[in-house]
């Protein structure tokens, strides 16, 4: 059984983002899944000053062990004036001053909606560029346009076009955390 580590970037207590992380974990045959809320790892704002004065907070290490106890990473990415949402963006920082090699290289399922047509895709393409560079395993994006058109909490992705592409990035993401890691 393989163990999924998935979230929407974002702080809303009703995020679509979490909702499309949820699902798409939840596609995954004969997987766990670990749904975090980034509200539960709510820290201080990232300074070089105060991790100097007060270290690395506690929420940030664990979220880090989140990471390297996963086999695989679903994040469906919340759009907020063109990028990260501040919520991600702060863990993102925190983590990163753990260990330069944050995603583990875990294999990584990168996602986006958005109740708009562009799906939150200028933040995806941010998140692809930067985390294609700093794990190579990451097997594909996918972002959904017009999420309360599109998508339905029994159905799932309801537009066939839409839908027969997520399917091919999940079977890539899917065959990713099927296949045993290097040593």
């Amino acid at each position: 059984m393989k163990n999924i580590l998935a979230f929407g970037a974002s702080s809303s207590r009703h995020s679509i983002n979490r909702q499309f992380a949820a699902f798409a974990a939840q596609q995954i045959p004969e997987a766990m899944v670990d749904l975090l809320d980034l509200n539960d790892y709510e820290m201080p704002i990232y300074s070089i000053d105060r991790e100097k004065e007060t270290g690395i907070p506690e929420l940030a290490k664990e979220f880090k062990q989140k990471i390297l106890d996963t086999d695989g990473i679903i994040i469906s990415f919340a759009e907020h004036n063109g990028a990260y949402s501040a919520a991600f963006k702060n863990i993102f920082d925190w983590i990163s001053r753990i260990d330069g090699n944050v995603w583990a290289e875990k294999p990584m399922l990168l996602l986006s909606t958005s109740p708009g047509g562009r799906g939150g895709k200028t933040v995806l393409d941010i998140a692809v560029a930067k985390f294609s560079r700093m794990n190579p395993k990451v097997t594909g994006s996918f972002s959904l346009p017009s999420f309360k058109k599109n998508f339905s909490g029994e159905s799932g992705i309801l537009d066939i076009p839409l839908r027969e592409d997520f399917n091919q990035k999940l079977k890539a993401f899917v065959s990713a955390i099927s296949t045993p890691s290097e040593v």
